[in-house]
């Protein structure tokens, strides 16, 4: 079906719906949806929680009987199987909607356009494809997720001009302004996890926790430590304010395991070792239901990712400083290229000024999800992966 002139203009508030609860609907995506009759907004809603209404049955609870004969804009295709709730499509049904304008299609190849068929067999008008590319956005660790059953991972880092992510003695706090530093919490709310690797925290102790203005929620924090070095002293072992996981390896010791277990510190013995394999890593959140992480390592584990081809996005967050030395680490540690031609290059680059500091962001260039992408014919959700 052709959309109307009106279409964008109720889909966008239907994203802007959806925007306000990313980070809060753990492994679900973010989804809006309003209902407009006669040119009225008659309800509004957001997938809030996982296992709660979706966005269609908020909106549907607040338009009521002026949900009849009324038209749903929503972000993602209604869903159409049985999971922690019912189908918004049998919802939508009951309810009387007449039109049904969509932004995306479901990017799970088990379920997509099932929602669009079982509501044009209800004689529903159905238009897809409203705002796409906004919403696709959105939900595109959710989309990485579905694809791959592998997190979306996105490393954060903060540097300074000359690539160094502190000086030859260590000391890193602070290298980005304030605002900046912002930004990390507000990332850190909108991932699942955050992880670091064990020499990050035995440098700088940290709590790894979200500290905003306002109230957040804080990602499960995720330690690699193949050794298991970490300290039962260390603040994110003393601290509960939310759950951490160490992965590390069989070889790891066995008592400083049952210590740290005693104390609520969950250990996953990835594999044999000597280190933790990081593709397997993955893959065992992912089966944890842990579909982002916000990767904040220092060079090695950001370098081992990145070889591993484990990293979706890249946000480099530059200060105008240069502290130099050769024994200062730097972002990444890992065998380079040898050549320019063969240096791994970010595709889908922003650039932003924040105050005297740089954010960049890009992603590197992921051909094998790529490829998954346009044989699902999914390639919109999949763009900023």
């Amino acid at each position: 079906m052709i959309p109307r002139l009106d279409d964008e203009f109720y889909m966008q508030l239907a994203i802007q719906l959806a925007e306000r609860v990313v980070g809060q609907t753990s492994i679900n995506p973010p989804v809006g949806c309003v209902i407009v009759r006669e040119g009225r907004v008659v309800g509004m809603g957001s997938h809030l929680m996982r296992g709660k209404g979706h966005a269609e049955v908020h909106a549907l609870q607040m338009a009521g009987e002026d949900a009849r004969d009324a038209t749903a804009y929503v972000t993602l295709e209604p869903c159409s199987h049985y999971g922690h709730t019912s189908p918004c499509c049998s919802r939508l049904i009951e309810a009387g909607i007449k039109r049904v304008v969509v932004a995306c299609a479901d990017p799970n190849p088990l379920v997509a356009g099932r929602g669009l068929q079982a509501l044009r067999e209800h004689d529903i008008e159905v238009v897809v494809g409203v705002m796409q590319r906004e919403a696709a956005s959105l939900i595109t660790m959710f989309s990485k997720f579905m694809l791959t059953k592998l997190p979306y991972v996105t490393m954060k880092t903060a540097a300074t001009l000359d690539g160094k992510i502190a000086t030859h003695t260590g000391h890193s706090q602070w290298i980005t302004n304030e605002d900046v530093r912002e930004r990390v919490h507000a990332l850190r709310h909108r991932h699942q996890a955050i992880m670091v690797g064990i020499e990050t925290v035995l440098q700088d102790n940290p709590l790894l926790t979200t500290r905003l203005s306002v109230p957040a929620l804080n990602p499960i924090r995720i330690i690699v430590d193949s050794k298991l070095r970490l300290p039962l002293e260390a603040r994110l072992v003393e601290d509960d304010t939310a759950p951490t996981w160490v992965l590390t390896t069989t070889q790891a010791n066995e008592h400083a395991a049952r210590e740290l277990e005693e104390r609520g510190v969950r250990i996953i013995r990835v594999n044999d070792g000597p280190l933790v394999d990081l593709s397997l890593a993955m893959k065992l959140c992912a089966e944890e239901e842990i579909g982002s992480i916000l990767l904040e390592g220092g060079g090695t584990l950001n370098g081992s990712m990145l070889k591993a081809g484990l990293i979706d996005r890249i946000l480099l967050m530059l200060a105008p400083k240069i502290v130099g030395h050769r024994e200062a680490p730097s972002v990444f540690t890992f065998e380079g290229a040898e050549s320019m031609g063969d240096a791994l290059r970010l595709e889908h680059l922003q650039v932003e000024m924040v105050g005297d500091n740089i954010i960049i962001g890009g992603s590197p260039l992921n051909r094998k999800l790529r490829k998954l992408c346009d044989s699902q014919e999914v390639d919109t959700a999949c763009s900023l992966v």
